[in-house]
């Protein structure tokens, strides 16, 4: 395969949604009467969050991976769960170094350690099939396993990109919204401490409410050592329960319940199934997920290119740390598993591995941006310019690994 012909391959998806969010760019200006308002676009993401992404994490796990081929790809959860760790430490790094607004910390780290693991690898990994003479073998037998990876990676990045990089947004937020809530609390209020005698009246009455609280809390120290442990221990199974009730997270456990137990997977999929309308309706569903979210971000946009916080040194950071420096510690990764015989022999699966290090930003850092309401703006322009540096990134590492594997 020439360079020539892996560029077309390899950036055309990429340039793909950078086309479709142009088309979000024009529907949120005025030639469009502003139909991607802000308020429509929180609305449309919550629909995203809670149909269109579940739909799309069910029908592909269910239809695409059963029980035997993930106990032959168990590393592959091990790899994606390495990219995010590794990622996040890229990206916990950027933070400390460039010292960014509370706003951008979440989203730094959650651009470094999530890549896109569904729509990207669908359309590029199966591409790679379609030259004759490729190295890895014959072209519908390479198509249908590239198809099997690249649903197995959407399923199970699925998992981490709702469970780690969605608590990682929420806290963010949390932190954030706090933060800007004591900033106002701390504004004097000059027009009752401008009287002396008000002011000293109000230091007076404060020390005795004061003095109150802590009589008080010195009674309940006691009780409160003794339930504390307790307390923190149910508030966090009470968070990681919350977390594995969202939509896609229980979607992902339906989908490999339905993929992974033949009885129940012969029920939905099949010409001879009886369900078969079900799953046919949840695929339909589905399919609406990753144009609205490339909508969305071109709609986001329109914001982030006038009011964005984000300094060019912390894009240039992120692009070198998710596209330069992850898949290059991807590749020793992936390698020195292959040669201690933890992967399987199959040169397209040790590929697909090193691209899950190479991916831009997932797009749903963008619609998580949008739920939380932080960092929207920032979201779409990172999003941009990393999305167009892959375009060579990602080229440049397939025709690297392709080569390897030859």
């Amino acid at each position: 395969m020439g360079f020539w012909e892996l560029l077309e391959v390899a950036s055309s998806p990429v340039i793909e949604v950078l086309l479709i969010s142009a088309v979000g760019v024009f529907m949120a200006t005025e030639n469009c009467n502003n139909l991607l308002s802000p308020d429509f676009r929180k609305s449309l993401n919550k629909v995203v969050f809670i149909a269109f992404t579940p739909s799309l994490i069910f029908a592909s796990f269910a239809k695409k991976v059963s029980l035997d081929e993930l106990i032959l790809w168990w590393f592959m959860p091990v790899n994606i769960g390495l990219t995010f760790l590794i990622g996040g430490i890229l990206g916990w790094i950027i933070v400390k170094v460039l010292k960014p607004n509370l706003k951008l910390q979440g989203l730094i780290i959650a651009s470094c350690s999530t890549g896109n693991m569904g729509n990207l690898p669908i359309v590029i990994i199966p591409a790679i099939c379609n030259e004759k003479g490729g190295p890895f073998g014959e072209l519908d037998d390479c198509r249908k396993r590239a198809l099997s990876y690249s649903f197995c990676s959407l399923a199970l990045g699925g998992v981490f990109i709702w469970t780690f990089t969605y608590q990682l947004m929420r806290n963010t937020s949390l932190r954030y919204k706090a933060f800007e809530a004591a900033e106002i609390l701390k504004m004097p209020n000059k027009g009752l401490d401008a009287d002396e005698e008000t002011g000293f009246l109000k230091r007076n009455a404060g020390d005795s409410e004061n003095q109150i609280l802590v009589d008080q809390c010195a009674s309940t120290v006691s009780m409160n050592s003794e339930t504390s442990l307790w307390h923190r221990m149910t508030e966090t199974v009470g968070h990681v329960l919350k977390e594995l009730m969202s939509p896609p997270t229980i979607a992902t456990f339906f989908g490999f319940l339905f993929g992974g137990v033949e009885w129940l997977r012969n029920l939905i999929i099949g010409r001879e199934a009886p369900l078969r309308v079900i799953l046919d309706s949840i695929q339909l569903l589905g399919d609406g997920t990753i144009p609205c979210i490339t909508v969305l971000l071109g709609g986001n946009l329109t914001q982030g290119m006038q009011s964005s916080s984000v300094q060019p040194l912390v894009v240039i950071c992120i692009i070198i740390a998710r596209l330069v420096l992850l898949p290059a510690i991807g590749f020793f990764v992936v390698r020195g598993a292959a040669n201690f015989g933890l992967l399987p022999l199959d040169p397209l699966f040790q590929y697909v591995l090193v691209i899950q290090y190479a991916l831009p930003p997932a797009m749903n850092i963008s619609t998580m941006a949008q739920l939380f309401d932080v960092g929207t703006e920032e979201s779409s322009v990172i999003i941009l310019w990393t999305y167009g540096a892959a375009t060579i990134a990602l080229t440049l590492w397939s025709t690297y690994l392709i080569w390897i594997f030859s």
